[in-house]
């Protein structure tokens, strides 16, 4: 392959292979262009005298992203996939895993193993958190430095497209998860190459990705083209994008608007459908607003505002960003309008926030979970909700997740309610940067409120230590022994049993947020966990939760019904239902018309 780099402000450029260094000759626009490398060749590219360089658009990086970048030919794949016609992420059921602790081996190899599982629970699309490449071996990924490859340790390039190829065999599309708006503090040369950096935005990391500084053009085409790889040499079906309200771009059109035109005129190519999911907490609609009508023309968003609302109702938790959250009138809110805050006062943020949703949006283009790596694994603890939460009580929140109008993502292992933890961990090889990072994270959570909730003084896991990426593989073996494993077994049954009713009842699985209600017979506040009935309207079927410990009879509208799935056994009365503590009952209009809400 020839070998080629952008280094608009360069005298001179070296191609550095093993030994031998060759000049590389100037062309247009800031380009080098350089001798023809056979596949598999270690590279690296030596600016003005300097020391090698990895490649920006490296694809492969086997010797850490300090070394050199390897040639990687993404044409010669087998791909098996001809009839796979692609799927909208839209109203399906997505599911985060992270490579390096989904399997004990943390590759992508071996989590092909378990796909089948995924089919079972009836998941649409794999979430694939970040692949990119990154110091050391173990991570998130979110500390990235190289757009266009795969993680070494996770098996690099190829593996990427073996995972691809058999997840389309079994049914289930791949959404990657992807970071634009930064990268990671170690490995990150693309500045030594070219303006990629520029001062005039601050962000949280420092200096900001050139967006729209001169030497842009050259930044925007390294990630625009890095995605559509993504989507065209490997197959992928969707991407995540990172935080997107931290990418600095005051130019038009912004940067996620150009990308969102160019994906779409690639789906058009393919003949498949291509998505692109935003991150962003903004609570504004227009990442959803199609560039035409001056928006970012994103498929769908996250709207994390959900999450809060049920996880500050069932759980009591009012500090840090569920100060505004916690009432069944908030949760009310979210479900049917997607952002608490529509323009109004954000308390946690001190300031009015938000735009609102207009009518007629579909709730499809909202991303929702009740878990996921952000939620569960910046608490102190990683802690999942299974630790402090009944069986019962995870089962409503699944109950809320996977019966909304939204598009649902569980995270892995979710599904059963693991115990397995998800704390933040690194790898770096840098001493100094690996404790800053220690320093950083036990600050992080100084003033956060944790000792009220963990009941006592909280010592942070220290991310470097090995163990502390041990302790959030998942353990399967929590469905098939032990003293808990029937109530997981019992969990994931719950799970399978939602996801067959939101494919199977229109209503349940719609997005039409207007045919979506909530009421709730209790307290309109409460300074603990949240105890009383509440009963989702979606279309003609009813979800019944019942969060209080003691059995409460519900009166419901009109009916007829029949009960679609009950958590515990419910008994019938005129008009009404009988519904055990910690427990949710979903029903659907009576088939035949006759009233038989007892009816399993």
């Amino acid at each position: 392959m020839t070998v080629r780099v952008w280094a608009p402000d360069a005298g001179r450029v070296g191609l550095v292979a093993g030994d031998d260094e060759h000049a590389m000759v100037r062309q247009d626009d800031g380009w080098w262009s350089g001798p023809e490398l056979p596949d598999g060749t270690d590279y690296a590219f030596r600016v003005d005298g300097g020391p090698p360089r990895p490649d920006p658009r490296s694809a492969w990086q086997p010797h850490g992203v300090h070394g050199p970048s390897r040639t990687f030919d993404a044409t010669t794949f087998g791909w098996t996939d001809e009839g796979w016609a692609g799927l909208d992420v839209r109203g399906r059921v997505l599911y985060e895993l992270h490579v390096g602790t989904f399997t004990a081996a943390g590759t992508l190899d071996a989590a092909v193993e378990h796909l089948e599982d995924l089919v079972s629970l009836g998941v649409d699309v794999v979430e694939l958190m970040p692949l990119a490449p990154f110091d050391g071996d173990r991570g998130w990924g979110y500390d990235g430095v190289g757009l266009w490859a795969v993680h070494d340790a996770y098996g690099g390039p190829a593996a990427l497209q073996r995972f691809v190829d058999a997840a389309h065999a079994h049914g289930l599309g791949v959404c990657l998860d992807v970071v634009h708006n930064h990268l990671g503090p170690a490995g990150a040369y693309v500045g030594d190459l070219g303006p990629y950096w520029t001062d005039a935005h601050a962000t949280p990391w420092g200096a900001a990705i050139n967006l729209d500084q001169p030497g842009s053009r050259g930044v925007r085409d390294w990630i625009i083209g890095s995605a559509l790889r993504w989507l065209r040499d490997f197959h992928v079906d969707a991407l995540r994008l990172d935080a997107v309200h931290e990418l600095a771009d005051d130019s038009e059109p912004h940067l996620l608007a150009e990308l969102s035109d160019a994906v779409a005129t690639l789906s058009d190519e393919l003949g498949r459908p291509l998505s692109l999911v935003a991150e962003t907490d903004l609570n504004d609609p227009v990442s959803v607003t199609p560039t035409a009508a001056g928006g970012w023309g994103m498929t769908a968003q996250w709207a994390d505002d959900v999450h809060h609302a049920i996880h500050a109702l069932v759980t009591g938790e009012r500090h840090g960003y569920y100060v505004d959250f916690g009432t069944p009138a908030t949760l009310r809110h979210a479900l049917t309008r997607v952002f608490v805050h529509e323009g109004g006062w954000s308390t946690f943020r001190g300031r009015d926030w938000g735009r609102p949703v207009p009518a007629g949006t579909d709730g499809h283009a909202f991303v929702v979970c009740v878990q996921n790596h952000d939620q569960v694994g910046n608490r102190a603890l990683g802690d999942r909700p299974s630790e402090r939460l009944a069986a019962g009580v995870l089962a409503a929140e699944a109950a809320l997740l996977l019966l909304s109008p939204f598009t649902p993502m569980l995270f892995m292992g979710e599904e059963w309610g693991t115990r397995r933890r998800f704390p933040f961990f690194t790898s770096y090889t840098d001493p100094e940067l690996a404790q800053a990072v220690r320093e950083g994270r036990r600050a992080e959570f100084a003033g956060h409120g944790w000792e009220g909730i963990y009941g006592g003084e909280v010592e942070v896991p220290d991310p470097q230590d090995p163990a502390t990426r041990d302790a959030a593989v998942l353990d399967r073996g929590e469905v098939r022994s032990g003293p808990g494993a029937a109530e997981h077994g019992r969990l994931l049954d719950w799970y399978r049993q939602l996801v067959v009713l939101r494919r199977s009842v229109p209503d349940l699985g719609s997005g039409d947020l207007a045919a979506t209600d909530l009421r709730w017979d209790g307290p309109d506040d409460a300074d603990g966990p949240w105890q009383g009935v509440l009963v989702l309207r979606r279309g003609a079927a009813l979800v019944v939760l019942n969060l209080d410990e003691s059995e409460r009879e519900v009166e419901l509208p009109p009916g007829p019904y029949e009960v679609a799935a009950a958590w515990s056994p419910v008994r019938p009365r005129p008009g009404a239902l009988v519904v055990p503590g910690r427990s949710t009952a979903v029903l659907v209009p009576a088939l035949d018309g006759t009233d038989d809400r007892g009816a399993a």
